[in-house]
């Protein structure tokens, strides 16, 4: 064989490689809607689409109204996923029990799954247990032991753009009082921007609400990657204080020299291991910072992310008087539930997870900003996620 004989073999065989690579490791995974066809609870399961003009895709299933999809370009323009999620309903009955998830009726934990309202006291179900040697806690967490996590959203598409999902929840469901219609509309725009809107009532009596999207992104667009590199500024300068039991114990902390200051770009994994008692809590950051807003209810920013090998940017704004960081500490490389899109397996710390809520615990905590509604009282909020690149 010749010299340029064997620099075309050479050539051609550099191409057949690069596209077994391609075909082995795809920008993303495309899902079908019709993995998602699904009875649950005798209502119709599916995937539902929404994108704008630029490209961005934004995919959610109504079983928990969740997250399953996000593809937003890098710095290169190539689309890549970044939120962690699964390729068929049954894998998500089978996953992470919060991804992607949109949380109800209450957010967070309920301390003792107990609270007072006008001398009622309310008993609700307690999902949230301690492992030994951990110390002991029993709390309510995300709306309890089903909670709209694991519920069935009545969906509607508005437009290619946007998705109205609904869900009402009963009187004396998970123990909490009150009947509690939600109305949650996804939405993106062709500015990159993903919203999540929604909107409760108190419908029949006094009651408390507390809402927030649970997506667990990894802007790298490899989902398996560890996040530690990504690099975080919060709009905070304080943070909730909690007790062994992972709840708030009242006080507040400023973050001033300590590891939870994100008031200027910090990577995850600078401080994530330092012994500190907040960090060993929650097995790395799982805490709620107090977002710093000029107005209550006002559409702020919250938190800004980036990825340096991607070059992708998300901020998070929202109308929530806190934000809750959490940095993957429980994805455990398990199979099947850790095993997700494209056979990926989503490891410690691939993911980390942004909840703009109220303040966890705030139902017996009368000085923390009110989750609690009238008879005939509004609750609305807005999160949003505004992507760009370096």
């Amino acid at each position: 064989m010749g010299k340029a004989s064997k620099t075309l073999g050479l050539a051609a065989s550099a191409v057949l490689l690069s596209a077994a690579a391609l075909a082995a490791n795809p920008a993303y995974v495309e899902l079908k809607p019709a993995d998602f066809q699904k009875e649950i609870d005798g209502k119709q399961v599916g995937l539902y689409t929404i994108k704008n003009g630029k490209g961005m895709v934004v995919r959610i299933t109504n079983y928990g109204a969740r997250v399953e999809q996000v593809l937003v370009p890098d710095r290169a323009g190539k689309l890549g996923d970044v939120a962690q999620g699964y390729e068929t309903i049954d894998q998500v009955l089978g996953g992470q029990g919060s991804m992607g998830a949109f949380i109800g009726r209450y957010a967070n934990r309920i301390a003792n799954g107990a609270f007072s309202l006008d001398g009622n006291d309310y008993k609700l179900a307690i999902n949230d247990l301690s492992t030994p040697p951990a110390p002991p806690r029993q709390n309510t967490l995300h709306g309890g032991k089903k909670g709209s996590r694991f519920v069935v959203f009545d969906a509607r598409q508005l437009s290619d753009s946007a998705v109205q999902m609904s869900i009402l929840f009963k009187d004396g469901e998970e123990g909490f009082p009150g009947v509690l219609p939600v109305r949650v509309v996804y939405a993106v725009n062709d500015s990159n921007e993903f919203s999540i809107t929604y909107d409760a009532v108190a419908a029949t009596a006094k009651t408390v609400a507390n809402f927030t999207g649970h997506t667990f992104w990894n802007l790298s667009g490899d989902l398996g990657s560890v996040i530690e590199d990504h690099l975080v500024t919060i709009n905070s300068d304080k943070v909730l204080d909690v007790s062994d039991a992972l709840v708030p114990n009242g006080k507040i902390r400023d973050v001033a020299g300590t590891p939870m200051d994100f008031r200027t770009p910090k990577a995850f994994g600078k401080d994530i291991k330092a012994d500190y008692d907040l960090l060993k809590a929650g097995g790395g950051y799982d805490n709620h910072f107090i977002v710093k807003q000029k107005t209550p209810g006002e559409l702020t920013l919250d938190v800004r992310v980036k990825d340096p090998k991607s070059g992708r940017i998300m901020e998070v704004w929202s109308t929530e008087p806190g934000v809750q960081l959490y940095s993957g500490n429980f994805l455990e490389g398990k199979v099947p539930r850790d095993l997700g899109k494209g056979k990926t397996v989503y490891q410690f710390r691939s993911a980390f997870a942004l909840e703009p809520s109220h303040f966890p615990d705030s139902v017996n905590h009368a000085d923390f900003p009110t989750t609690v509604l009238n008879p005939g009282q509004w609750y609305s909020g807005k999160i949003v996620y505004r992507f760009s690149v370096d």
